[in-house]
C-alpha cells in the first residue's frame, strides 16, 4: 500500500542512519523524497538507495548539502526546491549533533553548537515550509527528539535541551497550526543503533539493556515505520504528541 503516493518530503540528516532509513521507507511508500545532509559522498549513496526503493516511475528524489543551523542555507534550499516540486507536504527534523561532557566542564561553542544543529535548524525549516502547508490547509511535519529529553541524562545538558525544547516546539507550533489541517508531532528515539550507539562500550551497553523491558537496542528501522505512519493519513488526528520507540524504557 503506497501510504505516501505522491507527497513531497524533506528529510534534514537524511543521509545516514535514523534520517536515511526514513528516507528510504519513504520512498518505498511512493513519496518524492528531498534529502539535507552535510556529506556530498553521503549524499550520493542516498540518492542509489532511494532509486532501489522507487515505487512508482514518477517519483523524484533529490539531495541538498544544507547547514540546517543556518537560517540562510536552509531558506535558500527550501526556496530552490519550492520551484522544483512545488508546496513540502512533509517535513522530517531529524538532524542532530552531541557534544557531550559534563556542564562544569562544557565549552560555550559546544553547547551553541549542539543547540543551533538540533533546535535552531527546527525553526528555519518550519518556518520556511509552514506557509505553503498553510495555503494548502495540509500537511504533517514530525521532528525527532529524544527520550532523554523527557527523562534527562547525565553528561549532556546541551543535548537534553535541544531534544527537550523540541518537544515544546512541537506542543506549541502543534495549536499555531491545528485549525489548518497540518500535524506536527514528535518521536522519541530510545537507544538506537546507530553511529552515535556505536561509540558506547559493551559495559555502557549492558547497562543500557537492563534498563529496556524489550530487552534490545532498537534499530532504524523501527523509527522509520512510525515516521510512515506519522506522515500517513492513518494520523490524520493526531497532533501535538510525543511518540516514544523505546522498547519500553520510558513509560
Amino acid at each position: 500500500m503506497l501510504l505516501l503516493e505522491g507527497k513531497k518530503a524533506i528529510i534534514t540528516g537524511g543521509t545516514a542512519g535514523i534520517g536515511r532509513e526514513i528516507a528510504k521507507a519513504f520512498a518505498s511508500k511512493g513519496a518524492h523524497v528531498v534529502v539535507f545532509g552535510t556529506n556530498e559522498e553521503r549524499a550520493q549513496e542516498t540518492l542509489g538507495e532511494l532509486e532501489r526503493c522507487r515505487a512508482t516511475e514518477g517519483q523524484k528524489f533529490a539531495k541538498k548539502i544544507v547547514d540546517v543551523a543556518s537560517k540562510s542555507s536552509v531558506t535558500e534550499a527550501i526556496a530552490s526546491l519550492l520551484v522544483d516540486f512545488g508546496p513540502i507536504d512533509i517535513l522530517v527534523n531529524n538532524a542532530g549533533i552531541t557534544r557531550d561532557g559534563l556542564l562544569m566542564k562544557m565549552s560555550e561553542e559546544d553547547w551553541d553548537a549542539v543547540l543551533d544543529t538540533n533546535l535552531k535548524s527546527v525553526y528555519n525549516t518550519c518556518q520556511n515550509v509552514i506557509r505553503g502547508m498553510l495555503k494548502e490547509r495540509s500537511g504533517k511535519i514530525i521532528n525527532i527528539s529524544s527520550v532523554v529529553g523527557i527523562v534527562g541524562n547525565p553528561g549532556q545538558t546541551n543535548y537534553v535541551a535541544s531534544k527537550a525544547g523540541m518537544i515544546g516546539f512541537t506542543k506549541a507550533l502543534a495549536l499555531e497550526v491545528a485549525s489548518r489541517g497540518i500535524c506536527v508531532n514528535c518521536i522519541a528515539p530510545g537507544f538506537i543503533q546507530t553511529r552515535m550507539t556505536d561509540v558506547l562500550t559493551e559495559a555502557q551497553k549492558e547497562a543500557i539493556l537492563k534498563k529496556i523491558p524489550m530487552g534490545r537496542l532498537g534499530n532504524c528501522e523501527d523509527i522509520a515505520n512510525a515516521a510512515v505512519f506519522l506522515a500517513s493519513s492513518l494520523s490524520n488526528y493526531i497532533t501535538g504528541q510525543v511518540l516514544t520507540v523505546d522498547g519500553g524504557m520510558v513509560m
